[in-house]
């Protein structure tokens, strides 16, 4: 019997530790979603403002609950602006990080370059826009909630190109990765290495054959080493498939894989890409 009474005994002892570890036990309750307001329900954009305030944003902190109480964990909120109608799953959805704070504002330079360089609106027309707040806890987006969003009627206005585009109206690739490899001077235009020039800051050769892991440039003038388009980092060291450039910088590397590419130069953004045909 005093064996039976020990082994009972460990027994509720065990039961009891685990009730209590489950009594101890912290669970995510959630959270109440934002609500975002802003400092005006219109955005102009002009130029000749270009510093002054656009909006400022203010939303409400979500109170993320666990059962022990409100939780002192730090919020991460992602303002998100994208085109009225897509939902924010545009690819070209502009994402702004916002840590802690409970409030951002924007000039009319910054909202302006969203538009542009990440919505890739075109300037002087008008389009609907809709903004919202993302708000996570943790590094995992635990409980994730979102915001009212706010709409917004804008119009972008041009601004210099990133980098200035050619003055002959002309650009080759050219370069080990390429069918005539490296050119020099005197070397006739080839038509297979020429782009076509969209807009006055945008050009796009079709189709043309790289060598996987080879170098290449953009030159305004086929033959002429006087002027050239590159990496804005050390030779090679560019992202393969499509990167920021500059007037004179260094060689450009392909990607590993031989075949054929489209290749599109924006002047306005200052960047390129590759895309595998």
């Amino acid at each position: 019997m005093k064996k039976y009474s020990i082994f009972f005994s460990l027994l509720l002892a065990l039961l009891f530790a685990a009730c209590k570890k489950d009594e101890n036990k912290v669970t995510f309750e959630g959270g109440t979603a934002p609500v975002l307001t802003a400092s005006s329900n219109t955005i102009n954009l002009a130029f000749a403002n270009a510093d002054n305030q656009a909006v400022k944003l203010s939303w409400t902190n979500p109170e993320y609950r666990f059962n022990t109480g409100v939780s002192s964990q730090d919020v991460n909120y992602v303002v998100e602006i994208d085109l009225a109608g897509a939902n924010f799953n545009s690819a070209n959805k502009q994402s702004v990080a916002v840590s802690r704070d409970l409030t951002v504002a924007f000039t009319i330079a910054q909202f302006n370059d969203y538009l542009l360089n990440q919505l890739l609106l075109v300037p002087g027309q008008q389009r609907d826009v809709e903004v919202r707040v993302k708000a996570s806890i943790g590094s995992t987006d635990a409980g994730t909630l979102y915001s009212n969003k706010l709409s917004y009627t804008v119009t972008p206005y041009a601004i210099p190109p990133k980098v200035t585009p050619p003055s002959s109206g002309k650009l080759f690739i050219t370069g080990g990765a390429t069918p005539a490899s490296w050119m020099s001077g005197g070397d006739a235009e080839l038509a297979s290495q020429r782009f076509t020039q969209v807009s006055a800051t945008l050009y796009e050769l079709a189709s043309i054959e790289l060598t996987g892991d080879g170098s290449f440039l953009f030159v305004p003038v086929y033959g002429d080493w006087s002027h050239k388009y590159g990496g804005v980092g050390a030779n090679n060291s560019n992202n393969v498939n499509g990167d920021d450039f500059k007037a004179e910088g260094g060689d450009l590397k392909a990607p590993a894989a031989t075949g054929k590419y489209k290749v599109v130069v924006d002047f306005q953004r200052g960047k390129y890409t590759l895309t595998k045909l």
